[in-house]
């Protein structure tokens, strides 16, 4: 028990330092390089993030276990937003580029739709896994071409030479790996020690599953924007999000049936999971939308998005009980 509230008790002060590192290495090599912060976040934050769901999905399938990668990453999306995004907005709202509102967030929303009717007979075939894959990179390439576009046509327009306010390049990256790995590292001792505790006072394996243990594969993520958005780092807390649900979506998913086809899905999954996940999408475009200007996640928005998850966790709990 002692050894349990250590855990926790350090897991969650070197989870809050190394998000913290994480963010300035990630900003670092975005101002290094010329890159957007959201280009950075969707690609280098977002995979990074995600890199636990890819292979736990990954020993899932190889394990006859492909069903698993589905729970896991949609999931993991239905978390990401009215989670992670939820707290982030509570604590520090968050501006959101109309370019984000108008192009990536209906690449998302297209993207899931693609899984929904890619699952909707309840069964993910090789062909399928190796059509989410190919999607996968065309749509980062394109995200990744077209932020590169931008930076390199604002870069154009300005006149004034920033070069002096870089930083060093090989200290970013090393804040970067060594903020990844102690955020993963962090949120596993912490989730370890919370579990430890709650089965010492008696609560269910079931109960633990569905929220400490959900909670805690998204603590990356949670740690990571909300101190983006602590540090006036908008785009890379969206862009965290965006990336990880668009890799969850099609990389993870598209891996786990590559390597081991999903034939018996249960109906909950397009049911209620997927529909849930979509519904959250397009929340985030009414709820950040304004008529001009870049939109805005406030506090209130926050909240509502909590709320929704709150109750999709209850449902959880009921419909497991």
């Amino acid at each position: 028990m002692i050894l349990a509230i250590v855990a926790v008790i350090l897991g969650l002060a070197v989870l809050v330092w190394s998000a913290d590192k994480f963010v300035d290495g990630a900003v670092g090599i975005a101002e290094f390089c010329g890159m957007s912060t959201l280009l950075i976040g969707m690609v280098i934050v977002g995979f990074g993030t995600s890199a636990p769901e890819l292979t736990v999905s990954a020993i899932s399938a190889s394990q006859g276990n492909p069903e698993l990668a589905l729970g896991n990453a949609y999931g993991s999306n239905i978390a990401n937003i009215a989670l992670i995004l939820g707290a982030t907005a509570l604590i520090s709202p968050i501006l959101m580029q109309r370019s984000v509102i108008r192009d990536d967030l209906p690449i998302l929303i297209a993207v899931s739709i693609l899984s929904i009717i890619l699952v909707w007979d309840g069964s993910v075939v090789r062909w399928n896994g190796i059509l989410l894959l190919v999607v996968f990179v065309l749509v980062m390439g394109y995200n990744s071409w077209r932020e590169m576009r931008k930076a390199h046509s604002e870069a154009a327009e300005s006149v004034e030479d920033n070069s002096s306010e870089k930083g060093s390049l090989g200290k970013s990256i090393l804040w970067l790996v060594l903020g990844l790995v102690l955020l993963v590292a962090s949120s596993r001792a912490l989730v370890w020690g919370a579990v430890e505790i709650a089965r010492t006072l008696g609560v269910s394996d079931l109960l633990i599953g569905l929220t400490i243990v959900a909670v805690g594969t998204s603590l990356p993520e949670l740690a990571s924007s909300i101190a983006a958005a602590r540090k006036g780092e908008n785009d890379l807390a969206l862009g965290n999000i965006i990336g990880s649900n668009l890799f969850n979506t099609l990389a993870v998913v598209g891996l786990a049936a590559t390597i081991s086809p999903m034939d018996e899905i249960e109906n909950v999954v397009t049911t209620r999971d997927m529909p849930l996940m979509i519904a959250l999408t397009v929340a985030l475009i009414v709820l950040g939308f304004r008529r001009k200007g870049d939109g805005r996640l406030n506090r209130i928005a926050g909240a509502i998005l909590l709320a929704v998850y709150v109750g999709y966790l209850t449902l959880l709990v009921v419909q497991a009980t």
